[in-house]
């Protein structure tokens, strides 16, 4: 962790147990069970927001989509804190494709840093000021046609060191569809 950065945890070791304990709870609970376990809690919430996949795209997974059918795309916003009030905000979004082989050709290109993105809801929840995503700290999960991608990034003033915000995206990968 770099200086004054916050690690959820602690150490390593017990970031690493946070992560796959919210990752369980994020498929049976949700978010709020997702981050509980992760030391957190829900400040915020955008409003879910479905659009088309070209439209909300850019780079080559813009490119993607003008080639492989995309069947929905919704995305949300959450800002989550700690107890000492650093606060993160983590974009999720969910994605249908047309095929098992395009969700794991899609997946595949995400996980690519720099090919791309689905553009994060980064105006929705303006109290919290300007978020810029870097796509660093990233998660995804696919279950067959199905993709989740999530981003996390600290809010101005946060101060979670990259590991964590990395596993809180992660774990928010594991969202079921809202």
């Amino acid at each position: 962790a770099g200086a004054g950065s916050v690690r959820l945890g602690g150490s390593p070791g017990q970031l690493r147990a946070r992560k796959s304990e919210g990752q369980k709870a994020a498929r049976r609970e949700g978010p709020d069970g997702a981050w509980q376990r992760m030391g957190l809690r829900q400040v915020k919430r955008s409003a879910k927001q479905q659009t088309e996949c070209v439209a909300a795209s850019f780079g080559q997974v813009r490119q993607f989509f003008t080639t492989h059918r995309c069947t929905h795309l919704e995305r949300v916003l959450f800002a989550v804190a700690d107890d000492s009030g650093n606060t993160a905000v983590v974009s999720v979004a969910w994605i249908g494709l047309g095929s098992t082989r395009d969700a794991r050709e899609f997946e595949n290109l995400m996980e690519v840093h720099g090919s791309g993105d689905i553009t994060p809801l980064g105006g929705a929840l303006p109290e919290l000021g300007h978020v810029e995503f870097t796509g660093l700290r990233y998660g995804s999960d696919r279950d067959g046609a199905a993709v989740t991608v999530a981003e996390a990034e600290n809010a101005p003033g946060g101060r979670f060191d990259h590991d964590s915000l990395d596993a809180v995206a992660e774990v928010a990968a594991y969202l079921p569809r809202l």
